[in-house]
């Protein structure tokens, strides 16, 4: 299975100038596409921390690259209206001439709402609800549809999306793995999929997936399977956990995104990311944090013809 690696950079505690120097590295290192979070304050360590914009940030990563394809490692549902997020989302297409790649997920950082007015919700449920009427709304609106929609949360009169993407199918990603409703989802709508755990954990939420295609009867090989992993290749294990600390300490990741997924030598991360590969996510994604690190993403064409090699 031909492997694709992504580079996610979180953006807080960072600059721009800073950060287009990253995004420019890692294309030259040949990361197939490149990822900015979507929040509107910080949602590691202190949130008041200084945090981009996720849209606008995108623009510019995309006037500053060239080849990558361009996503948001994932827009939330709850902060625009789906026919805004479309229109978003052709945006980036035409200034990157064709890369977009639509994240979108239902929102969970309920302080940023809070914090700037945006409708929470009243639970995890009503926001998936929300992204589940979303989500054929805005297929439709790339696609070139006139949508009018009298729904639960969303109301369009002759809505259009104009100029239409330069793709002819501007791909849809979903983060999330719950059973009940994002699964579901993403049999149904999405062309990629994003999430985290361990290769266990990713295979478990995968036998979900392949059950909830087989019920819609379309085939579970049209969703690229990617995965989100903290990633620092140095010399040899301890030397990446040491260096794993400065990150920690600065950002404080969040509750499952607090360890190293892989780590060390080339071939101690190239053998951690075949675990992945071999039970069918052959699309990581290494997320970076200031200061960006810039030797794990210039080991990339070693891991590659280390896998290469598996």
């Amino acid at each position: 299975m031909t492997m694709r690696f992504g580079a996610a950079f979180w953006v807080q505690h960072t600059g721009w100038p800073e950060l287009r120097d990253a995004v420019q590295r890692a294309e030259a290192a040949g990361f197939e596409d490149l990822w900015i979070d979507d929040h509107l304050l910080s949602d590691e360590a202190d949130w008041p921390d200084p945090k981009l914009e996720g849209w606008t940030t995108l623009a510019a990563v995309a006037e500053a690259t060239t080849s990558p394809g361009l996503g948001l490692m994932v827009a939330a549902n709850t902060l625009r209206n789906p026919g805004l997020t479309a229109k978003m989302a052709t945006t980036i297409d035409h200034i990157s001439g064709g890369r977009a790649i639509l994240g979108i997920g239902a929102g969970w950082f309920e302080r940023e709402h809070e914090a700037f007015g945006f409708d929470f919700g009243a639970s995890t449920g009503e926001r998936l609800d929300r992204l589940g009427e979303a989500l054929p709304l805005v297929r439709r609106l790339l696609d070139g549809d006139e949508v009018t929609h009298d729904g639960r949360f969303y109301h369009f009169n002759h809505a259009v999306c104009a100029p239409r993407p330069i793709q002819d199918h501007l791909p849809i990603l979903i983060g999330g793995s719950g059973p009940t409703k994002t699964i579901p989802m993403i049999a149904r709508y999405a062309d990629m999929w994003n999430l985290y755990g361990t290769p266990d954990e990713v295979a478990a939420a995968d036998a979900l997936l392949r059950d909830a295609c087989t019920a819609i009867g379309r085939d579970e090989r049209e969703i690229e399977r990617t995965v989100n992993l903290n990633v620092v290749i140095r010399r040899d294990r301890p030397t990446a956990e040491r260096a794993w600390d400065t990150w920690y300490d600065i950002h404080q990741p969040r509750r499952g995104e607090r360890g190293l997924n892989a780590a060390g030598s080339v071939a101690e991360v190239a053998a951690a990311l075949a675990a992945y590969r071999d039970v069918g996510f052959a699309h990581p994604v290494f997320i970076f944090r200031t200061p960006f690190d810039v030797e794990t993403m210039e080991r990339l064409p070693d891991v590659r013809a280390r896998l290469d090699e598996r």
